[in-house]
C-alpha cells in the first residue's frame, strides 16, 4: 500500500510571515490610535470635520499609496528584506516627528509621510509570502498576514485611550510634560518600531520563484493591465465600492457616536477594537470555508460572488446608522457591517496573487492599492464634508450617506463579474 508522503512546514518562512504580519499591525495601529485622538487633534490645531476626513483620507491613504509605487517596483528588483527594514525604522522616525509638528500643515505632511510606509510595505510583503512558504501554504499565509494586521488595526482604537492615559502619566515622569498627552501617545507608539527593526535583521530574504512560463507582458505592468483591461476593471470597481464604504465609517465613526450620543470616545474605542479584531477574525475562516465550500461549483465565479453577497449585507447595516436610537445600537451596526465588509475583502490578495506574474507582484498590488487608495480617500474626506458643510457637524448621518450608495458599484461589478465568467 503506497504512503502518503509528507510535505515539511516552511517554519523559518511562517515565522517570516508571522514577524511581518505583526510588524504591519503596529504600523495599522496608529489609525486607530489617530481615529481616537481626533477630537484632541481638532482642538489643537482648530480645524473641522472636513479637514480631519482630509486627514485620514488624503494623507493617510491616497498620498501615501501613490508614493508606494515606486518603492515596489525597487522591491521587485532588489533585496526585500532590507527595503521592508527601511520602511520599517522611517516609518518609526515619520510618526516621532508626526507627533512634534508645530502645525496642521506640518502634521499632515508627517502623516501622508508616515503613510507611505505603510503602504510600500504591504504590497512588498504579499510579493514575498509566495516565495517563503510555497504554493501549498499561500492561502492561509496570507490570511495570516492579514489577521495580523487586523489585530493591529482594532489594537489602535481598543488600546488608543489607555495609551494616551499612560502617556498622560509618563509626561512629567520623562521630561515630556510640555506636550499634550496625544502628542505623548504618538511618541510612545512610534517607538516600538526600534525592536522591531532589530528583529527584521533575523528574518528570511528568500530568491523569487518565477513563472515557468513568462510572456512578453510580464515585465510591463501596463501591458499587464492592457491583456486582462476588462478583469482588472471589474476587479478594481468591486474593490473601490467596498474601500469608499468602510473609509467612510471606520476613521470617523468614534468621533461621530461619541458626538451624538455624548458618551466617552474612550469606552467607544474599546468597543470598536472589539469589533474591528471580531470581525476581522471571523471574516478570515468564513470566506476560506465559503470558498473552499463553493469553489468545485462556481468555479472562479466564487469569490467575487462571495463579495458581492457580503456587500449586500453590509448595505442596509450602514444606512440604519443614521437612525440609530442609542450608542450601543450604532456600535452593533457598526460591528455587522465591519465584519460583512472583512468577508467581502478577504480574498482580495489571493485573488490578484493568482492575476500577476510573480516577477512584477510587488508592482501589481502597490498599482492596485494606488487605484483603491483612491476610492479609499474619497470616504473620510466625503463623510467629514457633509457633515460640516451639509448637516450642521451630524456625523453619523454623514457617514451612513457617503457609505451607502458606493457599495452599489460594487455590487454592480461583482455581478458582472459573475455573468462574464
Amino acid at each position: 500500500m503506497p504512503t502518503r508522503s509528507r510535505v515539511a512546514w516552511p517554519w523559518a518562512g511562517l515565522a517570516t510571515v508571522g514577524f511581518l504580519g505583526i510588524t504591519a499591525g503596529v504600523q495599522m495601529s496608529d489609525r486607530g490610535l489617530q481615529s481616537i485622538l481626533s477630537p484632541a487633534i481638532r482642538d489643537t490645531f482648530g480645524v473641522g470635520d472636513a479637514v480631519i476626513g482630509a486627514l485620514h483620507g488624503i494623507a493617510g491613504i491616497l498620498i501615501a499609496s501613490a508614493l508606494a509605487v515606486p518603492l515596489a517596483r525597487l522591491a521587485d528588483r532588489y533585496s526585500r528584506k532590507m527595503i521592508l527594514l527601511a520602511l520599517i525604522g522611517t516609518w518609526a522616525a515619520l510618526t516621532l516627528l508626526g507627533a512634534l509638528a508645530p502645525n496642521f500643515p506640518l502634521f499632515f505632511t508627517g502623516r501622508a509621510a508616515a503613510g507611505i510606509t505603510e503602504f510600500a510595505m504591504i504590497p512588498i510583503v504579499y510579493s514575498l509570502i509566495p516565495d517563503l512558504v510555497g504554493e501549498r501554504w499561500r492561502v492561509g499565509a496570507n490570511l495570516g498576514f492579514a489577521a495580523l494586521m487586523a489585530t493591529g488595526a482594532s489594537a489602535g482604537f481598543y488600546l488608543g485611550g489607555d495609551l494616551l492615559h499612560l502617556a498622560t502619566e509618563l509626561g512629567d515622569a520623562v521630561g515630556l510634560g510640555h506636550l499634550e498627552p496625544w502628542r505623548r501617545a504618538m511618541l510612545l507608539l512610534a517607538l516600538a518600531g526600534v525592536p522591531l527593526v532589530l528583529l527584521g535583521a533575523f528574518t528570511r530574504d528568500p530568491r523569487r520563484k518565477l513563472p515557468v512560463a513568462s510572456d512578453v507582458h510580464s515585465s510591463s505592468l501596463a501591458g499587464f493591465v492592457r491583456e486582462r483591461l476588462w478583469q482588472v476593471l471589474l476587479f478594481v470597481g468591486a474593490a473601490g465600492g467596498v474601500a469608499v464604504a468602510v473609509q467612510a465609517v471606520t476613521p470617523m465613526i468614534a468621533m461621530a457616536v461619541a458626538r451624538r450620543f455624548a458618551v466617552d470616545i474612550n469606552g467607544v474605542g474599546h468597543t470598536l477594537g472589539v469589533l474591528i479584531l471580531v470581525g476581522n477574525m471571523a471574516s478570515l475562516p468564513i470566506a476560506w470555508i465559503i470558498d473552499r465550500s463553493l469553489r468545485e461549483r462556481l468555479g472562479p465565479r466564487v469569490r467575487p460572488a462571495i463579495m458581492g453577497v457580503a456587500t449586500a449585507v453590509a448595505l442596509p447595516c450602514a444606512g440604519l446608522l443614521a437612525f440609530a436610537p442609542s450608542a450601543s445600537t450604532a456600535l452593533a451596526l457598526t460591528g455587522a457591517f465591519l465584519l460583512a465588509t472583512c468577508v467581502a475583502n478577504a480574498l482580495l490578495p489571493t485573488m490578484l496573487q493568482d492575476l500577476a506574474p510573480a516577477d512584477m507582484r510587488a508592482r501589481a498590488f502597490a498599482g492596485y492599492s494606488f487605484m483603491i487608495a483612491a476610492f479609499c480617500a474619497v470616504g473620510p474626506v466625503l463623510s467629514g464634508g457633509l457633515s460640516q458643510y451639509l448637516l450642521a457637524d451630524d456625523l453619523l448621518t454623514a457617514i451612513s450617506l457617503a457609505a451607502v450608495p458606493v457599495m452599489g458599484l460594487t455590487l454592480v461589478c461583482t455581478f458582472l463579474w459573475c455573468y462574464r465568467r
